[in-house]
């Protein structure tokens, strides 16, 4: 965060109910209706990566199983990667739209200005390290002050992070479909948000269902406990379950009595899939789970986006597919991804030299520039290097598979070898999104994901 960035602090008027305990709705304007929906293209790593820089390691937020993700994700070994770089593009995810966050007003992105991930590891063919700073022509990016938001207008926001324009006409009805049925002795505040606050909205708009009442009048309320179960397959899934056939094989060991999944052993091609969860921005979780993915504010802020008027409030048609459907940057994507998530095709970098010789580069063409492509960093087209076996506990901490560790985990759970087995478990896309989910609402993401899987794998008692 720079310090222009620390002193900028935006307004918004509140309403609050006549005891003070609860934020009715907020009118904010463009600005920070702007910075709400930025949160739906921030990748799941780039989240847990901002909150422990915020928070510090101690008082960190704990989002499902995506913290111990991360965690055994820095602490594995680089030489279970096919390059360096590829495991600091899982650590540091790119937001596919950062052009657009950069005009935010507050924009809580700090990834750093270098466009390769490589760039202190990797080498150019002439054997130069991938270092030089490319400084662009950032008036590309101003676009009159527009970020999402199509014109100077405000909008209503519930305290569960409903969004609404707010538009006289229909006042009334907004009101009531924030769910607002009683007006008496309903008090006007005008409250100013900068960066630290911007935060505690995201954190709490992950984990509560009142993230303005818990900001705003810093009430400490219990985060109730989500749907974690994948109920059925979204629509604009389905189709997929019949044209990806891939699967992949997990030994899953179970204790028996309480059918808990304890940890699994797994090639490299499930690790890799696990990794790249932290590289779907939450725009695309929303999407994938179809706007049910159980963080409850941030569904709502999803499913009312999908409900404004394209064309009247938004910057431009396609700028509300990037929010609801965002794709991957370029070379994020792996061949072991089981999810239908697609990335963004590789833009080249173009470069002339001016007459000092020095370089001048752009990624819009309105020079005779030379063009070229940036390397894929991560050296190919997974992440994880491989033939290897890895263990996965339930909260997702990964770890080469051996012995000692097994032995570790058995004691430490005070688990008897005769309330253990072993059983095998395919992978597909249906398990795929159900892991996806419990990573983002539980603990105990392995046993919640794949416990359908579990229970058919179940032995028939005997009679």
């Amino acid at each position: 965060m720079s310090s222009a960035e620390e002193e900028v602090r935006l307004s918004m008027t509140v309403m609050i109910n006549k005891e003070k305990t609860k934020v009715l709705f907020s009118i904010v304007d463009n600005n920070l209706a702007d910075i709400l929906l930025s949160f739906l293209t921030l990748p799941l790593g780039l989240i847990i990566r901002l909150f422990k820089k915020h928070y510090g390691d101690d008082e960190v937020p704990i989002i499902g199983s995506l913290n111990t993700l991360c965690d055994g994700l820095a602490n594995l070994d680089s030489s279970h990667f096919w390059t360096e770089s590829g495991k600091l593009m899982l650590l540091n995810p790119r937001n596919s739209l950062d052009d657009q966050c950069r005009k935010l007003k507050i924009n809580i992105d700090d990834t750093y200005r270098y466009v390769s991930m490589s760039h202190d590891t990797e080498r150019c063919d002439c054997g130069k390290l991938l270092n030089r700073e490319i400084y662009e022509d950032l008036e590309v990016y101003n676009n009159n002050g527009k970020v999402f938001i199509e014109e100077p207008m405000n909008f209503l926001i519930s305290d569960d992070l409903r969004l609404l324009p707010n538009v006289t006409a229909s006042m009334i009805k907004s009101m009531k479909d924030l769910g607002i049925t009683d007006t008496d002795g309903v008090e006007q505040m005008t409250v100013t948000i900068g960066f630290n606050e911007i935060m505690v909205l995201l954190k709490e708009s992950l984990l509560s269902q009142t993230p303005l009442t818990d900001l705003i009048l810093k009430k400490d309320q219990t985060h109730h406990s989500p749907s974690i179960k994948l109920e059925t397959l979204p629509e604009n899934i389905k189709k997929e379950t019949t044209c990806s056939a891939k699967k992949m094989m997990v030994k899953a060991i179970v204790q028996k009595s309480k059918s808990k999944l304890l940890f699994v052993e797994a090639e490299e091609d499930f690790v890799d899939f696990l990794f790249s969860l932290l590289t779907i921005p939450l725009g695309e979780v929303e999407c994938l789970l179809g706007g049910k993915a159980s963080i409850w504010s941030i569904d709502n802020l999803y499913c009312s986006l999908s409900n404004l008027n394209h064309y009247r409030h938004m910057e431009s048609i396609d700028t509300i597919e990037e929010l609801l459907d965002p794709k991957l940057p370029p070379n994020y994507l792996s061949k072991n991804q089981i999810l239908p998530i697609s990335q963004q095709k590789g833009h080249p970098i173009l470069y002339f030299k001016e007459n000092d010789e020095s370089m001048k580069f752009s990624c819009y063409p309105y020079y005779s520039y030379q063009k070229d492509y940036f390397k894929d960093p991560k050296g190919g087209d997974s992440f994880v290097k491989g033939p290897k076996v890895f263990m996965v506990t339930d909260d997702l901490t990964v770890t080469p598979l051996c012995m000692f560790s097994t032995i570790s985990i058995l004691n430490g759970l005070k688990i008897p070898l005769s309330d253990v087995e072993e059983r095998e478990l395919h992978i597909g896309l249906e398990e795929g999104l159900s892991i996806l989910k419990a990573s983002i609402t539980s603990s105990s993401a392995l046993t919640d994901g794949l416990i359908n899987s579990i229970l058919k794998k179940q032995p028939k008692q005997e009679n």
